[in-house]
């Protein structure tokens, strides 16, 4: 699948630090590997029925400036990001709106590309839908079905008296730890750190299905789902005409772009359990390996001291903001206001003081180019006062405050404010932001 068009990525005179990051599986702040010239970066992707909010421009502006701090850093970075364009959240809005869900996916993927391209968002190396990956996957799913790590699970009727056909196919937690003779630990908390009593919690509100009959464990998560009369389907060989479950078509899609373990496995908070947790279990049964070093994970947006979600209708979407002329990089700079791990709220004041923030910038960078300066060590601080902050866990708001700082002096003295030059050019790399 197509992505969308890369910003320019103007590299700086010299070379920034590998940046460190917090490791949600850790609890910790973990410097990013130093030694390999390359990286490996898995950002999940939308399901795309209501693209883009809020809270997905968050997240995917976060992984952003990982990108460009690698970049800046040197690396050369894979980055690789799926669409769940066949999934229940899609079939249903579908069936609501009565459109086709194979055109609700299509407008609904256009419309991100176009969002994220006017975000400035670096595209991934490969962007793979979910239904270009099943070739891919079914060979997996039977293969965990043959070692034992998966099973077929009876036709029965479930407690809300829905009926289940034969032949849905569910991953066996604990049996794959048995399996593999390891701890439980590897399949149930070893990426949240969350308490079996905090993923029960959990599970049901974030597509599991602990109450189906014939499961072996409230916790295994469904591999492919059996035909149903209605829902679209494909040949899956041996496993009969279905569709694939949400957590396996990430792991396939990684393995066979990145290998194992890669750098980072990103996403946001909500995430962490059961979808990060699930896919790295399907990752260490079938290759031994841990599916990704680090874990990084984003906070939640909500919209004036609410909760943001699709069941309240109180989303904000980047397309209805760029369709009021609101400027993109100014909404990138509200979002880059607020620490990528904290919880926030979008407001309209948050986004009219990012507006001022952006006018201000550009008066500065015109004022100083206007009265070009040999004093480049006010412009070499700001680029080392950026980077600083960046590599310490990405930490935007304080690069924003560097900047700020630099642009207060600039407007007041511009001969004293070393290159605009390269103030834009540090301003357009590590932040994302063209002036």
């Amino acid at each position: 699948m197509r992505t969308w068009s890369s910003p320019a990525l103007e590299r700086l005179g010299s070379t920034a630090a590998v940046p460190s990051i917090f490791d949600t599986r850790l609890g910790g702040i973990a410097q990013l590997p130093d030694a390999e010239d390359s990286a490996g970066l898995y950002v999940c992707g939308i399901t795309p029925y209501d693209a883009t909010h809020m809270g997905h421009a968050a997240t995917y502006i976060t992984f952003d400036l990982l990108v460009r701090a690698w970049l800046d850093a040197g690396k050369s970075v894979t980055y690789v990001q799926n669409v769940t364009d066949v999934d229940d959240p899609l079939l249903e809005r579908a069936r609501d709106t009565d459109v086709d869900w194979r055109d609700l996916a299509q407008d609904q993927t256009d419309l991100f590309r176009a969002d994220m391209e006017a975000l400035s968002i670096v595209p991934p190396d490969h962007y793979v839908p979910a239904t270009e990956a099943i070739d891919w996957l079914v060979p997996w799913v039977e293969q965990m079905i043959e070692e034992g790590f998966a099973y077929r699970v009876p036709a029965g009727t479930g407690p809300d008296g829905v009926e289940h056909p034969e032949g849905d196919v569910y991953f066996d937690v604990r049996g794959a730890a048995d399996t593999r003779n390891e701890p439980a630990r590897w399949f149930l908390g070893y990426v949240s750190t969350y308490s079996e009593e905090h993923m029960a919690e959990l599970f049901p509100e974030r597509g599991g299905d602990p109450q189906r009959p014939g499961k072996r464990d409230p916790f295994d998560p469904l591999l492919w789902r059996a035909r149903r009369d209605g829902e679209p389907h494909w040949d899956g060989g041996s496993l009969g005409q279905g569709r694939p479950g949400w957590h396996i078509e990430c792991t396939v899609i990684a393995q066979r772009f990145l290998g194992m373990p890669y750098t980072v496995q990103g996403g946001g908070s909500d995430l962490r359990f059961p979808h990060h947790e699930m896919g790295a279990g399907h990752a260490f049964a079938m290759t031994g390996e841990r599916m990704a070093e680090h874990y990084v994970h984003t906070g939640m947006v909500g919209l004036d001291g609410e909760k943001m979600s699709k069941s309240r209708g109180n989303l904000v979407l980047i397309s209805a903001l760029r369709a009021q002329g609101r400027d993109p990089r100014a909404i990138r700079l509200a979002v880059l206001a607020n620490h990528y791990r904290s919880d926030w709220f979008w407001t309209d004041e948050l986004l009219t003081a990012a507006e001022h923030r952006l006018e201000r910038w550009q008066r500065a960078v015109a004022a100083v180019a206007e009265e070009p300066s040999a004093a480049l060590d006010a412009s070499d601080r700001l680029v080392e006062e950026v980077r600083q902050a960046l590599g310490r866990d990405l930490d935007s708001p304080r690069a924003l405050e560097a900047v700020d700082a630099w642009a207060e002096r600039a407007l007041a003295e511009p001969s004293a404010a070393g290159s605009a030059a390269d103030v834009v050019a540090l301003i357009s790399l590590r932040l994302g932001i063209g002036l």
